[in-house]
């Protein structure tokens, strides 16, 4: 019987944090930044799993991560964001909301709600204050008076009950 992929993210996964925080610190400006990146990472890294486990684990993980920088790159130098008056006189984004796309906005977001009420309470704080409340990890370890890693644990688990149940759980074998 295959392990499950949280038995498999904590095997191969996990065993190379330390190699990845400093691998992202060297390329990011900050502490906070690296902890968004590297749980960024983690959840490419589960979701990917789902459908299928990488052959190479610790080349997957730095290979999703360096996507991510890059990603985060292009972003900053396509979309440079100098004050919030030119988003605010910015047109694309307020012609492209019709009534419909609202509705359906709205509709997802309530189903979201729902969804979020559902997981079990730590999860959900979890998720509620490091998505919502954008809270670092160490802050909300604080908090809760729980280990960061038991805090990466709770989010890493409520972000996939989250998505498996908001968009249908993929298996592994492609069934």
């Amino acid at each position: 019987m295959p392990d499950s992929v949280e038995a498999w993210f904590q095997r191969e996964i996990l065993c190379h944090e330390a190699a990845l925080v400093r691998f992202l610190a060297r390329q990011l400006p900050g502490p906070a930044d690296v902890q968004d990146v590297r749980h960024d990472v983690y959840v490419r890294v589960l979701e990917a799993a789902g459908r299928e486990r990488p052959r190479s684990p610790r080349a997957f993980l730095f290979t999703v991560a360096r996507n991510i920088l890059i990603d985060r790159a292009r972003r900053n130098a396509i979309v440079p964001m100098d004050s919030l008056e030119d988003l605010e006189s910015s047109t694309v984004l307020k012609d492209e909301v019709t009534p419909e796309r609202q509705a359906s906005n709205q509709e997802e977001l309530q189903r979201l709600s729902r969804l979020l009420r559902q997981l079990p309470d730590r999860c959900r704080e979890v998720v509620w204050m490091r998505r919502v409340e954008n809270l670092p990890q160490k802050v909300i370890a604080r908090r809760l008076n729980i280990a960061e890693a038991t805090v990466e644990k709770h989010l890493v688990r409520g972000i996939r009950l989250l998505a498996d149940a908001f968009h249908g759980p993929e298996r592994p074998d492609g069934d």
